[in-house]
């Protein structure tokens, strides 16, 4: 177990390229289940998420090869083997293994989710889905069982707006019998990803990015080669990261208009913003105004930025408040922003931080992965070494962080935990 460690205060300038979007590929590469020949996926990052789907996918039967960001998925020889342990708990996004199981064999046996511990996130709509379409859907001993004689077609209206949701209707519906539509469908850019994979594999799906989306279901899907979407949250990170300990930086391989929401407040704070096609240049504020931020479904501001933001936000002067409507419990990282001395209370849904205020070194733990990047914005602003414990959660969902991070002159570093270290987390 490793722990990071940044000395703040260094400059940041450079270039740093984005990987493809995590939230993509852990749908992208359970979709790959659905096919009757081989799939390839360009462009996948490196990050744990992406290595337990693929021991998984080899675990049900598939062929699997994974080299220089591109993975060849055979899923000819795959069964429908019960998955109600093990790897499956160690990632949120194994929930996709359902509606990919369930469109291709009709059953799936799925253990309940794992990944980050941001509160009650149901899959209820999930289910919901599953069942208009026909399938049994129990829960025994902790796993998800998913049983149909056939899949229907069906009219699905989502009560929550939800990627996952939406994504895993998608995925059984699409070898399903007749039309299915799906009603108050998540708009964001992984959708549309997964979609076009699924197009190129033969499926029949229209409206993906609006709140209507139409599938006609087919009888087998083919192999194809497709390229996933850049990351817009880690994106979205380096676009903090630039604003908060920056010099001018180059971020490379992003589609701003997937962060328009983000590109406006770091505007109104004041931090110079010049977009391209492909590109967004960060320049160095002069001074930082305070702003609020509401998160909302996508294309309102990302839960997902919430926490890297509120770093940020500590060197504004005047007071910020920031409002997650998604994810009540997404402020497990404000206590450690706190023993870094920042001046923050939560109060309900929101966080009030009152600036600016000279971050100071801390050993403090990452709750989570955006928890993570927000301390590692925090330690890089912060005066003196930061030691971050928990830095598996940040592996899950930034490629690279380390060598990116170095190459835009960042001090930072890994080190083994300690056995002491080890045992205290373990009694925590």
């Amino acid at each position: 177990m490793e722990k990071l460690k940044i000395a703040g205060g260094y400059p940041l300038k450079g270039t740093v390229r984005i990987s493809g979007a995590k939230n993509s590929a852990v749908a992208l590469i359970p979709a790959t289940i659905l096919a009757d020949s081989p799939v390839t996926i360009e462009g996948l990052p490196e990050i744990s998420d992406v290595e337990i789907l693929k021991d998984l996918l080899e675990e049900i039967g598939g062929t699997v090869q994974f080299s220089n960001n591109e993975m060849t998925v055979d899923p000819s020889s795959m069964i429908s083997m019960p998955l109600p342990n093990g790897k499956v708990k160690k990632l949120r996004a194994s929930y996709y293994l359902m509606g990919a199981m369930l469109g291709r064999f009709k059953k799936a046996v799925i253990g309940l989710p794992g990944g980050c511990h941001l509160g009650p996130r149901p899959i209820d709509q999930h289910i919901k889905g599953f069942e208009a379409l026909g399938a049994s859907v129990t829960n025994e001993q902790g796993a998800i069982y998913l049983r149909a004689d056939e899949l229907v077609g069906a009219r699905i209206y989502l009560d929550v707006v939800s990627v996952g949701a939406t994504i895993n209707i998608m995925l059984a519906a699409v070898r399903a019998k007749g039309r299915t539509i799906i009603e108050n469908a998540a708009k964001e850019p992984e959708i549309i990803d997964v979609a076009t994979l699924l197009t190129n594999m033969g499926a029949k799906i229209k409206g993906a990015g609006t709140d209507v989306i139409r599938i006609d279901g087919v009888d087998e899907l083919h192999g194809c080669r497709h390229t996933i979407i850049p990351d817009r949250i880690e994106a979205g990170t380096y676009l903090i990261l630039g604003a908060a300990a920056g010099e001018g930086i180059l971020i490379d391989n992003i589609i701003p208009q997937h962060l328009e929401s983000l590109i406006a407040k770091l505007r109104e704070m004041g931090v110079p913003i010049d977009a391209k096609d492909d590109q967004v240049f960060v320049g160095k504020a002069e001074a930082f105004k305070p702003v609020d931020i509401k998160t909302l479904v996508y294309p309102g501001f990302p839960t997902d930025l919430q926490q890297p933001f509120t770093s940020l936000l500590t060197r504004a002067k005047g007071t910020s408040v920031v409002t997650d409507t998604i994810y009540s419990a997404r402020f497990k990282h404000i206590d450690e922003l706190r023993r870094m001395n920042a001046n923050i209370k939560v109060e309900g849904r929101s966080a009030i931080i009152s600036g600016p205020v000279q971050l100071q070194g801390a050993k403090v733990k990452a709750s989570d992965l955006r928890a993570g990047a927000a301390l590692v914005i925090a330690g890089l602003m912060a005066e003196g070494i930061t030691e971050i414990t928990g830095v598996e959660h940040i592996y899950r969902g930034y490629s690279h962080i380390v060598e990116k991070l170095e190459g835009l002159g960042a001090t930072i570093w890994k080190e083994d935990l300690s056995n002491e270290e080890i045992e205290q987390m373990n009694q925590a």
